[in-house]
């Protein structure tokens, strides 16, 4: 069975679902292929990194506010074996991370690169909108750093990636992450692992 992963990798949310995925895929005696689809909560340019917190104390109403929702999703992170330091996390546009993305996925290692970008971003406090950051990324899953880095700086990807954001809006992709099972069965949302194994199951049984 196929499972397309639309996420973002500044979504906490989307972290947690990979997570309670990984999980039910233990407990799932088929076999799957995973693979992993853009998109971007916000797709507005950052000019120059500054914290999350500050980033985004506007749009939740205030600071204190963004910081009690941080405090609540670092408690169900931290219940799936996931650090979140909010305190160190800064706003990004993932674009780039993306493209990177794709580069890896030709080489066999999405699946490494996308747990890198997560970890950077909500545990390590790395800007992952900075290319020297995502080239330290890339080598650290074992990619080229010659080739990493050549590939960002080329226009390669960029069509692509932004045809697959767009098809995901075509698609009724709104809020993420979302599972699409089999190419045609969709779950939203950070699902518990008992949820997204039963739609597993129900799924094979359907396309039996």
């Amino acid at each position: 069975m196929e499972i397309e992963i639309y996420a973002d990798v500044v979504c906490p949310w989307c972290w947690i679902g990979k997570r309670r995925l990984e999980q039910a895929l233990e407990s799932y005696g088929g076999e799957v292929t995973v693979r992993y689809r853009p998109f971007q909560l916000d797709p507005s340019p950052v000019s120059e990194p500054k914290p999350l917190v500050e980033a985004l104390a506007a749009k939740f109403g205030g600071r204190e506010r963004a910081e009690g929702m941080f405090a609540q999703v670092t408690r169900v992170a931290a219940g799936v074996g996931l650090d979140m330091r909010f305190d160190r996390a800064v706003h990004a546009n993932t674009f780039e991370a993306h493209r990177l993305i794709r580069f890896a996925a030709e080489r066999g290692r999405s699946a490494e690169l996308v747990e890198a970008l997560y970890r950077a971003h909500f545990a390590d406090g790395v800007d992952i909108g900075a290319r020297d950051a995502l080239v330290k990324l890339a080598t650290g899953v074992g990619l080229d750093e010659v080739e990493a880095r050549d590939y960002l700086e080329s226009n390669l990807g960029r069509r692509e990636v932004a045809a697959d954001l767009a098809a995901a809006r075509e698609l009724g992709v709104s809020s993420v992450p979302t599972f699409v099972l089999a190419g045609k069965y969709a779950v939203t949302g950070a699902q518990e692992p008992e949820t997204l194994l039963a739609a597993l199951r129900e799924v094979e049984q359907r396309e039996a």
